[in-house]
């Protein structure tokens, strides 16, 4: 491995959180070979050294008496696991996914993965399953976190990338929380929003929507506690009062978007008086949060799970973005739709083709140019990448459970306690003819039904790139070793090719060849990475 991957020495070193998508850097304190504390990096500019108690509790964490330590297989499900040396469980997990693939083709082969991989281990998994298996089915748990606001901004803005920063903070005079409560979830932008307001008390107004009464809404000058599931209600009659009033700018929607007249019909029928009925708030605090809006300097929306996680969650991201565009609040200084994500590298993960109809750098599995173009980076011969987006999170597990899908590969997730069905997950998980668990951690709910379980290591016992909700890259270098045989995951995946023959097609010594692979792969497109390196990021920091 290159020297700058190596393990630090004693001391203070700069890091990054890996909860949330904010992306706060952290300073960690390593004694004797191990991460004893953590701390907030005054030099990052995500957090200026701020930090959450989640961060302050991360060292115990890597050695907490659960770590798994060894891979360990059997034969049968009807066996007990035992131990096994890394050569002989990659070799089995090989034959085994060998035989199904030949029986039953790459169709019957998924990975399920995880928001807090590297996106140097995004990109192994996705080059692994799409290029090789040859199977789309290769989805994450960030599906059921931020798959709403990603196909939102995809719709309208052609990317999912969203275009505020976290620096807008400082410069917005409304903020509009809805479907979030920051103080808990994203304390450290919510520091950031209060700082903003205590600032400029007079000059600064907040409006969160949500139905309960939080620690976010005591910020609040206006609380719209509307009844769950009304948020579109809302949203439409916000943009029709807009229209009333006489606040779209016309010349910003005649130059840079198309279709307004299409919205401008659908949200006529939502005014104030019918939206009153439907979300339970009155028509005047409809009003009053739509003309703060419309007449601000600068208007930041910023939202979570209450807006993603939806039956109609595409269609409330579409509504809010449809409220940023037909007002101009956009592109410019504190003004713009910010949506705040769950996991630490969601958005590393989109820009990776980590997700079940995606390929990297935000190409479309269903689009043959970009296959061509992926195929060609991959050195693979035309038409090697199935033309059809895979299975979604669910969807997986749903083939799991109907036996069209005999084998699944599960990296740093635990879904038979995460996902919506944990029932639905014990029986795909059951019924399948190979379970391969690629965790740090176990016993979980999910490890138990593994016929190969692999130890991975935690996020100071590897180096990497993460990238947060604001589109910035960040470099987690390796601090310390992994404890027992723990692997990097990237490492895993690349052995594992190697065990499949496909060793000339992964011949990384390390994360940073990795990354460059994939930078180059990301040229020229929405989230290029070009100008990016580990060496780059080492000397100057996170980029964005």
């Amino acid at each position: 491995m290159p020297e700058a991957a190596g393990p630090r020495g004693d001391g203070w070193h700069a890091t990054l959180c890996p909860y949330c998508g904010v992306g706060c850097g952290l300073l960690a304190r390593v004694e004797d070979g191990r991460v004893t504390k953590v701390k907030g990096d005054p030099a990052h500019p995500a957090n200026f050294g701020d930090v959450c108690a989640k961060a302050v509790h991360l060292p115990p964490t890597l050695r907490a008496p659960d770590r798994l330590l060894y891979p360990e297989i059997r034969e049968r499900r009807d066996e007990p696991r035992r131990r096994a040396a890394w050569d002989e469980a990659l070799d089995l997990a090989a034959r085994r996914l060998r035989h199904i693939l030949a029986t039953h083709g790459p169709d019957a082969v998924a990975f399920y993965a995880s928001g807090q991989l590297l996106s140097e281990e995004y990109y192994v998994a996705a080059k692994l399953a799409k290029g090789f298996v040859r199977t789309n089915h290769f989805d994450t748990n960030s599906r059921l976190c931020m798959a709403s606001a990603a196909v939102g901004y995809a719709r309208s803005f052609g990317a999912d990338g969203p275009p505020p920063a976290y620096a807008d903070l400082e410069h917005a005079d409304c903020f509009f929380l809805i479907g979030t409560n920051t103080a808990d979830c994203h304390p450290i932008v919510f520091r950031r929003i209060r700082r903003r307001k205590a600032a400029s008390p007079d000059g600064v107004f907040v409006i969160v929507a949500d139905p309960r009464w939080t620690e976010t809404a005591d910020l609040a000058d206006l609380h719209l506690a509307l009844r769950p599931g009304s948020d579109v209600a809302l949203l439409d009659a916000m943009l029709h009062v807009i229209v009333r009033e006489k606040l779209v700018d016309e010349a910003f929607v005649a130059r840079h978007t198309t279709g307004w007249a299409a919205v401008r019909d659908a949200v006529a029928a939502w005014p104030p008086e019918r939206a009153e009925a439907v979300t339970g708030l009155s028509r005047e605090s409809i009003v009053t949060a739509a003309l703060r809006l419309g007449t601000a300097r600068a208007a930041l929306t910023l939202w979570s799970m209450g807006i993603n996680q939806s039956r109609a969650g595409t269609d409330k991201n579409a509504a809010i973005l449809n409220l940023h565009l037909a007002t101009g609040q956009i592109g410019r200084p504190g003004a713009g739709p910010l949506s705040l994500t769950g996991q630490p590298n969601a958005m590393g993960g989109r820009e990776t083709g980590g997700l079940s109809h995606l390929l990297p750098g935000y190409r479309a599995v269903e689009d043959a140019a970009a296959r061509d173009e992926v195929e060609r980076h991959w050195r693979l011969p035309p038409g090697t990448i199935a033309p059809r987006r895979g299975r979604s999170a669910l969807e997986i597990f749903e083939g799991l459970e109907a036996g069209e899908v005999r084998a699944v590969w599960i990296l740093c997730t635990n879904p038979a306690a995460s996902m919506p069905e944990p029932d639905l997950v014990e029986r795909a998980l059951a019924r399948a003819e190979l379970v391969i668990v690629q965790d740090a951690y176990h016993p979980t709910e999910t490890t138990r039904f593994a016929d190969v379980l692999l130890p991975a290591a935690q996020w100071p016992e590897k180096d990497g790139v993460m990238t947060s909700s604001e589109r910035r890259l960040t470099w987690l270098p390796k601090l310390v070793e992994p404890p027992g045989e723990a692997l990097p995951d990237a490492e895993i995946l690349t052995r594992f090719a190697r065990a499949m023959g496909w060793e000339a097609w992964f011949p990384y010594a390390g994360a940073a060849e990795i990354f460059d692979e994939l930078a180059a792969l990301t040229r020229g497109r929405p989230c290029d990475y070009a100008g990016a390196s580990h060496a780059r990021l080492r000397r100057d920091g996170p980029l964005q």
